[in-house]
């Protein structure tokens, strides 16, 4: 059990590590973070405008993190917040057509990126690799509300 468990969270660690630096190199090309990516993706998901609280739960963010990068955003000319309140949290965040541009070649490279990771995998291996990974997401998630059961 301890050897699946080491070869499960080194392989998860190593595809977060590479995955982050991915996304650090295509964000810097647009002079934005790889969190940014995140957002951009989330928001473009839903064309309507999300608020903080939702991109918080979303993006598994904090109310710090989402007032920063939707300011920095702001000043990219990738968001606008719609809002009668001057408050950072209140309002609407929506992209804006530079934003969806953004969102839409960042939805390509992603592509490409899971594509050439995959590569070595079958359909067959890759709809049970996501499925498994959904099912350990949901599993975990429940842990960390609820605890570990005592023996």
């Amino acid at each position: 059990m301890l050897e699946r468990f080491e070869r499960f969270s080194f392989a998860i660690m190593e595809i977060s590590k590479y995955w982050h630096k991915l996304s650090a190199d295509e964000m810097e090309r647009h002079g934005l973070r790889s969190t940014h990516s995140v957002y951009l993706i989330t928001m473009a998901k839903h064309p309507d405008g999300l608020t903080a609280p939702q991109l918080c739960e979303l993006c598994s963010r904090d109310k710090s993190d989402v007032s920063r990068m939707m300011r920095m955003m702001e000043k990219q000319g990738l968001v606008t917040k719609e809002s009668a309140h001057q408050r950072r949290y209140n309002g609407v965040f929506r992209l804006t057509q530079a934003g969806i541009e953004a969102a839409d070649y960042l939805k390509q490279r992603i592509a490409l990126a899971v594509s050439l990771a995959g590569k070595d995998l079958s359909d067959e291996n890759r709809t049970i690799f996501y499925e498994a990974l959904t099912s350990i997401a949901e599993n975990l998630r429940q842990l960390s509300k609820e605890g570990l059961p005592e023996e």
